[in-house]
């Protein structure tokens, strides 16, 4: 999933951080994370540093855990009635409401998703290798 999203972003984060995942995180400590030996490579095939969310740390996740509320009522919900039958037949139906949530306009500042991660976040993201990073 990472992989996919360092594509889609069309480049790579600094620093990635994710919820303690159990799949990622061999074990999880408060100074040392120790993380899969395939993530760790893969992390630094990428050249990007993985920080997982320090367990029981609410501030670490307030802003995604909005994000994620928005993709599940202005995504999710728009296809929950639907039935699929393959993965790339769900991806391919979530692109056009994930494309109407990232160009709405925001209520409160200027702007939208896409335009303030065109204009702030994808000049600071680091380029992709030039190969895929293979498991």
């Amino acid at each position: 999933s990472h992989i996919r999203a360092f594509e889609f972003f069309e480049g790579c984060p600094e620093i990635v951080v994710p919820d303690n995942l159990l799949s990622g995180v061999t074990k999880a400590h408060r100074y040392e994370t120790e993380l899969n030996q395939s993530y760790q490579e893969m992390a630094r095939h990428y050249n990007v540093t993985i920080l997982p969310a320090r367990v029981r740390a609410p501030k670490d996740k307030a802003k995604v855990e909005n994000g994620v509320q928005q993709v599940e009522r202005r995504v999710l919900a728009v296809l929950r009635n639907r039935r699929f039958f393959g993965l790339e037949e769900l991806n391919q139906a979530i692109r056009t409401p994930l494309k109407t949530l990232n160009a709405s306009s925001f209520q409160k500042i200027p702007g939208s998703r896409l335009k303030l991660f065109q204009e702030q976040e994808r000049p600071a993201l680091n380029p992709l290798p030039t190969t895929r990073y293979v498991l």
